[in-house]
């Protein structure tokens, strides 16, 4: 009898070890890092045994409205460096923490199949476009950097008409892989998932670097281990997993 209590005790006590072990740690990433945090994710829970990696994709604008509403996050990810200083500003991030993991680009893409043969940005004027897919400025950074492309090339008031707001860059993606557009901007990562869909026309050119920073959240209750995540992103094995999904090197 009493060497089945000491068993069950001692049953209770290793869960309760366990249990203590276990570190959930919940990340929030701009969209376009999906699949390539989804890869890396298993690599580190890997290397810190008891870490557990809770995933949470959407627009960067979004993620750290969710995080100024009390949102229980330890990891941010954007896809620019406007958001993340709008963060550290409003003390939402630890300034000291911020990282730059990795870059991208943005192109123009239209539907492989239908709808009108693009070759250069000014092709957006021609009547036969009449809808262009971009994300919205206040909370896409990728619908910011398509602006400031536009804005550079002086096409962004005369094709204002014709523009489609997104909540996100593969929203994006999918108004033009549907054919439901018949162009868009989004990363060349975003147009590599669905190249049977889309072509890419171009790289666009006169917007700021597309970065992505990392920081941990102010309100943490996992500091130290966000830090060790954000500090793998840079190792080997963390970009051999972005880069593989299209990403550059920070």
């Amino acid at each position: 009898m009493r060497a089945a209590l000491r068993s069950l005790l001692a049953a209770l006590l290793a869960g309760c070890s366990m249990a203590a072990a276990a570190q959930p740690l919940t990340v929030s990433a701009a969209a376009s890092l999906g699949e390539a945090l989804r890869e890396i994710a298993p690599l580190f829970e890997a290397a810190r045994p008891g870490a557990t990696l809770r995933m949470n994709f959407a627009a960067s604008g979004t993620l750290l409205q969710q995080i100024e509403s009390g949102a229980p996050v330890d990891v941010f990810i954007c896809a620019d460096e406007d958001t993340v200083a709008r963060g550290i500003q409003r003390k939402l991030l630890d300034a000291d923490s911020r990282r730059v993991v990795a870059a991208n680009t943005l192109v123009l893409i239209r539907p492989l199949r239908g709808g009108p043969a693009l070759q250069k940005v000014t092709d957006l004027q021609r009547p036969e476009v009449r809808r262009v897919a971009v994300g919205k400025p206040a909370s896409v950074p990728a619908g910011r950097y398509t602006q400031q492309a536009l804005v550079t090339a002086r096409l962004w008031e005369s094709l204002r008409a014709k523009i489609v707001p997104a909540d996100s860059v593969r929203q994006v993606l999918d108004y033009v892989a549907r054919g439901e557009v018949e162009a868009g901007f989004v990363y060349a990562t975003d147009a590599a998932l669905l190249a049977g869909q889309v072509q890419v026309v171009l790289t666009a050119v006169g917007h700021e670097p597309i970065r992505y920073p990392a920081s941990v959240v102010a309100g943490s209750a996992q500091k130290a281990l966000a830090r060790e995540f954000i500090a793998f992103l840079a190792t080997p094995a963390a970009q051999a997993a972005l880069q593989r999904r299209g990403f550059a090197a920070p």
